[in-house]
């Protein structure tokens, strides 16, 4: 589905970044995957290479505006275009704090370093896909904007998220570009009691039957009774970027199985 294009992947080294990077070179993309630590990216890369697939790999802080920007027109140079670019950029979000004991900082860096590597990196590329006439950026989130207890500043992180790319859809649809995102919450293969501690600070997972029990839970709060996994993300979001879903732009598909909160 993604023959001939051009894809960059933000947080191309984590579990899910990868997962999704895998997807898109399996259905033809050239993937670009940047990130802070360029081990876990080569390692991303290698699995794709030795699949017959094609990556490169840069070391880009998506803080850095300038840096997003050189590497933007580094992959134009290099590939002609820029035709797909994903943020998954870690957040540092923290959870299971009430607010009123929550302190200012553990608020709002979700919040601030959310809407400010989506907007550095959109612009980047939304500067390149509308001088070209095509191409699709999109976000991912937890759908939690409409009200979720115990989950810190995600639910306002959320929030901006999703209002910022239904505006930016608005702005760049006129030059064929577009803009959609997807709420993803809770893949079961992306976690583990390492990442879900740095998480959240009241969790206690410190067995595998209760990193188990949280999936269990997981799998119990979806509508289905099952908690989607990596590879449906993934193939979710190769069909979104493709040209199979051209219709779609301004609006967030829900793949957490669940209501949004």
């Amino acid at each position: 589905m993604l023959d001939n294009k051009n894809a960059i992947i933000y947080g191309g080294g984590g579990s899910l970044g990868g997962g999704i990077a895998k997807t898109f070179a399996r259905n033809g993309a050239r993937v670009f995957l940047t990130g802070r630590t360029r081990g876990k990216l080569d390692a991303v890369a290698a699995e794709i290479t030795d699949a017959g697939g094609v990556a490169e790999v840069a070391v880009v802080d998506a803080l850095d505006e300038r840096a997003v920007d050189e590497h933007a027109r580094s992959v134009v140079a290099a590939a002609g275009g820029i035709d797909v670019s994903l943020n998954l950029i870690t957040r540092g979000d923290v959870q299971g704090i009430p607010l009123a004991e929550m302190t200012t900082a553990d608020f709002t860096r979700a919040i601030t370093t959310g809407v400010t590597t989506n907007f550095i990196t959109a612009r980047a590329a939304a500067r390149h896909m509308i001088e070209k006439g095509s191409g699709v950026i999109l976000a991912l989130n937890s759908g939690s904007a409409h009200g979720s207890p115990m989950m810190g500043g995600t639910g306002p992180a959320d929030a901006a998220i999703d209002t910022f790319i239904r505006n930016l859809a608005a702005e760049v649809g006129p030059h064929g570009v577009r803009a959609l995102g997807m709420w993803v919450a809770g893949v079961p293969d992306t976690l583990s009691p390492d990442k879900l501690w740095t998480a959240d600070h009241n969790l206690n997972l410190a067995d595998d039957a209760a990193f188990q029990g949280l999936l269990a839970q997981l799998d119990e709060m979806r509508m289905l009774r099952r908690s989607p996994r990596l590879a449906d993300i993934a193939e979710l979001a190769t069909f979104l970027v493709s040209d199979k879903a051209d219709a779609m732009t301004g609006s967030f598909v829900n793949a957490t199985g669940m209501f949004p909160s």
